[in-house]
């Protein structure tokens, strides 16, 4: 029997057997659940946000804002290796990073998700737009499958033919509703709307690429990088039009020395103080401070 045969017999198989029922005037028992039950949730009023996380650090909103993003989570454990989890991972860096910048003073700071809970790839970054942040990190750990002798860090940005594909996406998507580096798209053309929005994507992988930069260079001697440690690839989640966004592959859950390393008290101070260090320097840079 072939399976697409086999695929309709399960599909028709409820039908048949309904019908057959219908047939003898015989019926099924309906169980008290869905009779007379309503299931009521509690929605926001309209026009209300939904919530977003916490801002940590100071109240002054004229402080840069940085929002680090822990990959994966819930139902998604992302690469595992030796019974350990990537989300379990980026999760213990991104509270490391977190208190570190709040230790020092200066930034505020927003975790996209402080717990085990799952967030959808548009929604990370979209949790960083409607904050207002400067910056977004978004922190993994990548798998090898059977090699265990692949390791080091990787630093990843939007490449640009997949920043050209993004912007028009975007802008077909917003429906010329919404504002990119405080300029309107309300009432442009999808043409226009998308040019403004490609304009607005250059000047934010400059900066993605300068903060990439930093954080090899704070980096060097520290953290371990792979051979190739900087790259570009048409990443969803680095598809934000105007806020500077990378993703760090901190190392390899694969690998027994890197998946120690990152879930290691030291190793997760070490990976803060220079996170943190490459942050700050880079909002020095923006605010026109030397660095």
């Amino acid at each position: 029997m072939s399976l697409r045969v086999q695929l309709w017999m399960i599909f028709l198989a409820p039908v048949v057997l309904m019908a057959g029922l219908y047939a003898f005037g015989l019926t099924l028992p309906v169980p008290a659940l869905g009779r007379g039950y309503v299931v009521r949730l509690v929605l926001p009023p309209p026009g209300e946000p939904a919530d977003l996380p916490k801002v940590y650090g100071p109240s002054d909103k004229s402080r840069p804002l940085v929002v680090i993003d822990a990959g994966h989570g819930g139902f998604d454990p992302g690469a595992t290796g030796g019974g350990i989890e990537e989300k379990a991972i980026t999760l213990g860096l991104a509270k490391a990073l977190r208190d570190e910048l709040v230790r020092e003073g200066g930034i505020r700071v927003a975790l996209t998700r402080s717990d085990d809970r799952f967030l959808v790839l548009e929604e990370r970054f979209a949790i960083a737009r409607a904050l207002g942040a400067q910056l977004f990190l978004s922190i993994h750990a990548d798998s090898a499958g059977n090699l265990d002798n692949v390791s080091g860090a990787s630093i990843y940005t939007l490449s640009n033919k997949a920043s050209s594909e993004a912007a028009a996406r975007f802008a077909t998507r917003e429906n010329s509703a919404d504002v990119v580096n405080g300029v309107p798209l309300t009432g442009q053309q999808d043409g226009v709307s998308t040019i403004l929005v490609e304009l607005a994507q250059r000047q934010t992988q400059a900066d993605s690429n300068e903060f990439a930069n930093l954080i090899l260079r704070e980096g060097k001697g520290i953290l371990k990088f792979h051979s190739q440690p900087k790259r570009s690839a048409a990443l969803a989640v680095l598809r934000s039009p105007d806020v500077p966004s990378v993703l760090y592959e901190a190392g390899f859950v694969t690998n027994p020395q890197d998946a120690h390393e990152l879930l290691s008290n030291e190793g997760r101070e070490r990976f803060a103080k220079v996170m943190a260090k490459a942050i700050r320097i880079y909002f020095a840079r923006q605010s026109g401070e030397a660095g």
